[in-house]
Formats: C-alpha cells, sequence, structure tokens
C-alpha cells in the first residue's frame, strides 16, 4: 500500500538519497545538465522539510519517493516566455524535485491524486533534456505553457494543469 507523508528532519538523508537516484536517472537517459553542480543543495531541502513542502511516497512503510509541494506564487513563474500560463491570476501550487528509487511506478499519478486534494491549479517546470519527466507531464494533461528562468538564469520548460 502506497502512503505519503510529510518528510521530517530525521528524513533529510533519505530525501537526499533518493534525489541521488533520481540524479543518476536523468544521466542515464542523457540528461547531463539538470541536478548538476550539487543542485539542489541540501539546504534546499532542509528549507523544504523545515516548511512542511517535502514529502515522501512510502510503500508497505519504506520512502520509495520524495517530492516538494509548495502554494505560489513562485517568484521564477512571474516571468513566461515565447507562451502564457493558463490562468495567470488564478492561485496555484507548484511541485518541485520529484524524484523516485529505481523499483517503482505510477510516481506522478500518485503525486498528482493526492495534490489535487489541496488545489486544482498545478504548475510545474523541467529542462528540456528530460524526456522522462515531459513524457509524464503530458501523459497526465499538463500543458506546456512557455519557458521560466530559474535565479541562476537557466532555462526551464513551463507546465501547467489546471482542472
Amino acid at each position: 500500500m502506497r502512503c505519503i507523508r510529510r518528510a521530517a528532519m530525521c528524513d533529510l538523508p533519505i530525501v537526499e538519497r533518493l534525489i541521488e537516484i533520481g540524479r543518476c536517472k536523468m544521466r542515464a537517459d542523457g540528461n547531463i545538465h539538470q541536478w548538476s553542480n550539487n543542485h539542489p543543495r541540501r539546504e534546499v531541502h532542509i528549507s523544504d522539510i523545515e516548511c512542511g513542502a517535502c514529502h515522501l511516497i512510502e510503500e508497505d512503510g519504506q520512502p520509495v519517493a520524495t517530492f516538494t509541494f509548495l502554494p505560489g506564487p513562485d517568484s521564477t513563474y512571474s516571468y513566461i516566455e515565447d507562451g502564457a500560463w493558463i490562468n495567470e491570476a488564478a492561485p496555484y501550487y507548484v511541485i518541485h524535485r520529484i524524484a523516485s528509487a529505481h523499483t517503482v511506478s505510477n510516481v506522478m499519478q500518485s503525486v498528482l491524486e493526492w495534490c489535487n486534494r489541496y488545489t486544482d491549479n498545478i504548475r510545474i517546470d523541467t529542462h528540456c533534456d528530460n524526456l522522462r519527466m515531459r513524457h509524464l507531464l503530458e501523459k497526465h494533461g499538463f500543458r506546456y505553457c512557455g519557458k521560466i528562468y530559474l535565479e541562476d538564469g537557466n532555462e526551464r520548460l513551463a507546465f501547467q494543469k489546471s482542472l
């Protein structure tokens, strides 16, 4: 059975391990630029945990995936290029830093089912080389909205799903 719970500070090593597995999956898929240079940094995970935004997905009591779920506005989403958000002024939530163990499937479906209990308007972004995530976003009804830029200037493809 799968359940989702907030991560606690004692879960930090688990979150970091899952992120590292995600990083390895990206490299194996040819996505060498996303989550490089020690990104996301440990301080980001600590902040996510402290504010209650970092979550773990467990199967039979074992953590198998992690994601961050935050209410907007997200400063990196304030400017979008070559497109537009579906509903610019509507409140939204953001999913960040989603990663899973090698042995699990349907993580995105579990995340979205859980997130949709709190909102019907979700934004997410990914690197153009993250074909796995782009496929999942399309599969789950997200619409490509344009390009956004992270605080460090790196470009990301922005998606939104609004029910």
